[in-house]
């Protein structure tokens, strides 16, 4: 996952604070999903930033490895969920993301 972050623009990362990157097996709902962003977007934040636990992204290790037939194409949807999970930390919901072509 680190390696998925480094490849992200500087733009994109300068601006996370308060947030944990997190790897699990699998999610605990039977959804499927390759990750979660857990926390409040920074949108939607008033008084925030003193002593709140961090915000979480997860990302699903077994799901990301089944959506992938290659090593290349396990890097790509990293990528691809890192980008979703960090635009929700951002505020920008699925609707939007859809629009941008990530969704």
């Amino acid at each position: 996952m680190v390696e998925g972050l480094d490849r992200l623009p500087d733009e994109m990362v300068d601006g996370l604070d308060n947030l944990v990157f997190l790897v699990q097996d699998m999610p605990e709902q039977s959804e499927a999903v390759l990750g979660i962003y857990e926390g409040v977007a920074l949108t939607e934040r008033g008084d925030y930033g003193y002593g709140e636990l961090p915000d979480r992204i997860v990302l699903y290790r077994q799901p990301l490895i089944e959506q992938s037939e290659s090593l290349e194409r396990l890097v790509h949807e990293i990528h691809v969920t890192l980008v979703h999970e960090i635009a929700h930390y951002y505020g920008i919901d699925d609707q939007q993301l859809h629009e941008l072509g990530w969704g």
